[in-house]
């Protein structure tokens, strides 16, 4: 079975979903999104796959969320999607997709949901 993730080696929750992937043998396609952003139509179908709105996919305990008030409800899907584009650290991780579903890996055996 062919997995995709999107991976920050530094996140524990991110490490540890990797493992419960490499534990099941399954042929995963690493994608460290913080060295390769993902184009704002990757992270549009991801969305997609997860069911979320832009807002859901934001991590807001990041410094930039703060500084750039993305709190405000008035922001759009498409300025939400464009600025994590821009700045992938804040996109929420890990992101698992299989098919086309993705789910979030927090906590990481939710992977499982998806396999």
């Amino acid at each position: 079975m062919k997995v995709k993730i999107y991976h920050n080696p530094r996140c524990s929750k991110s490490r540890q979903t990797l493992e419960i992937l490499n534990k099941k043998k399954l042929d995963i396609d690493i994608i460290e999104y913080l060295k390769s952003p993902l184009e704002c139509s990757e992270i549009s179908s991801l969305l997609k796959k997860l069911g979320y709105t832009a807002r859901d996919l934001l991590r807001r305990g990041e410094d930039i969320y703060k500084n750039k008030k993305l709190s405000d409800k008035s922001l759009t899907d498409d300025f939400l999607i464009d600025i994590m584009s821009k700045n992938p650290i804040l996109i929420e991780r890990p992101i698992v997709v299989c098919n086309d579903k993705a789910v979030i890996g927090r906590p990481p055996e939710k992977v499982l949901d998806i396999l």
